[in-house]
């Protein structure tokens, strides 16, 4: 019992100048570990008449160290606040300021739009996460097509049919789900594959499809489009070829090469010494998607195409490594300040 008075002297006389020495108090007294807590771990030893009282006095001490606590953290709190902040030197140099700068990705997202915006595409936009029926099916991906499985797609866990979506066209069919013919629009965003992250892959990357749905489209209007978008992205000079290739939603479908930029079509290690680069894919969409949106395919034809945001990025600045874009490393970025 003297132990007990003479902890309660030392904690309604304790007093902190410091969040130091609040902490010592709140080891001493409060923690664990605290002088307190021995007194608890030896009622054990107490005889059994005398428990009772000795349980009690505990308690009371307990609560005696807490409430102090609570006064000590509330003194300092004010001590603290009323502090007055040292003068401001306005002599003093103020410091640099350093301007930020648009992302390459966000530069390259915006001068797409603007080239396709010129010739009558408007933008439209849908959500990542996305439905196997906007997904995969409604855009002629057969059931046993090797995009549906786990390691080319991420799945989300409770429901097997809702998925990060794999590519911009899903806003293709919910655009022409909600819209009849003509349809003239870009479709940019984030999408999600299941890749390793390398130089020349990640998991997480940008695409923008466009597409044009109307009477008498044909192959010759998805030729002249892209040769517009190559020239004004790329140069004048720029040389564009299409060979022939399969997709799910597209039928013919081709890929679109341009003349490397970066060794003016001579070969190096960016095109592999062929003296082109793939930049897109494309085709005449499938009849059985129009069908699947609840559009005429006896009377609308229309073509579709893909790029990659960021593979058009690298181009354009010769970058050569796919990771920069997302490491927000600031002496790469700190190089699109003039744009």
């Amino acid at each position: 019992m003297s132990s007990i008075e003479q902890i309660r002297q030392e904690i309604t006389t304790a007093t902190c100048a410091n969040a130091e020495e609040l902490e010592a108090y709140r080891l001493k007294f409060i923690s664990r570990k605290s002088v307190i807590g021995e007194l608890f771990a030896k009622i054990k030893e107490i005889p059994g008449p005398e428990k009772k009282a000795y349980g009690q006095q505990i308690n009371e001490l307990k609560t005696l160290a807490q409430e102090k606590f609570k006064q000590l953290v509330s003194s300092l709190e004010k001590e603290e606040a009323g502090t007055e902040a040292p003068p401001v030197d306005l002599t003093l140099p103020s410091s640099k300021a350093q301007p930020g700068s648009m992302h390459p990705i966000t530069i390259t997202r915006n001068r797409i739009i603007e080239i396709f915006e010129k010739i009558g595409f408007n933008v439209s936009d849908g959500p990542e996460i996305e439905d196997d029926w906007h997904n995969f099916t409604a855009l002629n991906f057969p059931p046993n097509h090797p995009a549906r499985e786990m390691q080319d797609t991420f799945f989300i866990e409770k429901n097997p049919d809702i998925a990060l979506r794999t590519h911009t066209s899903s806003v293709q069919i919910r655009v022409m789900e909600t819209r009849q013919p003509p349809i003239r629009t870009l479709c940019p965003g984030r999408v999600f594959r299941n890749e390793a992250i390398s130089a020349r892959a990640h998991c997480i990357f940008h695409q923008v499809e466009g597409f044009y749905v109307n009477e008498n489209v044909s192959f010759v209007d998805l030729k002249q489009t892209l040769f517009h978008f190559a020239k004004e992205m790329f140069g004048k000079d720029t040389k564009v070829r299409f060979r022939p290739s399969y997709f799910p939603f597209t039928e013919p479908s081709a890929e679109i090469d341009i003349s490397c930029n970066i060794c003016k079509g001579e070969g190096c290690n960016i095109c592999k010494y062929t003296g082109w680069v793939e930049i897109a894919g494309s085709g005449m969409i499938d009849p059985n998607v129009l069908q699947n949106c609840h559009i005429d395919a006896e009377k609308y034809t229309g073509f579709a195409f893909g790029m990659g945001i960021e593979r058009i990025a690298m181009l354009k600045w010769e970058i050569d490594d796919l990771r920069l874009f997302t490491e927000n490393d600031i002496r790469f970025l700190d190089q699109f300040k003039a744009y």
